[in-house]
């Protein structure tokens, strides 16, 4: 098994909706922090590689067809490289918006007093954000240069920059896969993620 697919864009950016997409155009199963949460192994693993290990991405990746969000997002150059018939995907949503919706929901979970090893504070705040993921400036110039990056380095006919609501035709264009007669899905939003917070 081999990715297929690799997600370069942020958490936030519809990127739970994509995965079940992938799932129900059969490239999945696709990874996401989801996985990573309700594994073991695959906390200890991407733990690890957060703190300096070298990667492994066939055991990171084991199982796995697509990958979108965090933790490997942070990784597409790499996983790019390692994996060079993935087609890469971008999803992208207004910078305003999506910090309203990332400072909402998972700079939640990772402040100043959160668990120092953990993804959220090891990765996505002190690696991603510089530290700084509660300076909103800060957070969106970090956020619009990763989609820069992307847009810059990986070639257009293997990139596809997705937002929320471009539906299944342009997805399915670009994977070369039949448009499913189903609608597209929507999950995890702001409010579903605000209901999981409290009730764990």
């Amino acid at each position: 098994m081999s990715l297929q697919v690799i997600g370069a864009g942020f958490g936030r950016t519809g990127t739970d909706s994509l995965r079940e997409a992938l799932n129900i155009l059969g490239l999945g199963p696709c990874h996401h922090m989801m996985e990573v949460m309700a594994d073991a192994e695959q906390k200890r693993l991407w733990r690890a590689l957060a703190q300096g290990a070298p990667p492994d991405w066939q055991a990171l990746f084991k199982g796995f067809n697509s990958c979108l969000d965090w933790p490997s997002a942070f990784y597409w150059r790499e996983l790019a490289a390692a994996y060079p018939k993935a087609k890469v995907i971008l999803t992208w949503r207004d910078p305003e918006a999506w910090y309203r919706s990332f400072s909402n929901t998972i700079l939640q979970r990772f402040g100043e007093d959160a668990e120092p090893e953990s993804l959220g504070v090891a990765l996505i705040r002190k690696q991603v954000f510089d530290g700084r993921p509660e300076d909103p400036d800060h957070a969106m110039a970090v956020y619009c240069a990763n989609a820069e990056a992307v847009r810059h380095e990986i070639p257009p006919e293997r990139l596809l920059v997705y937002e929320p609501g471009d539906g299944w035709e342009p997805l399915c264009a670009f994977l070369d896969v039949p448009v499913p007669d189903q609608p597209y899905p929507h999950r995890n939003t702001t409010a579903d993620i605000q209901t999981r917070f409290s009730e764990s």
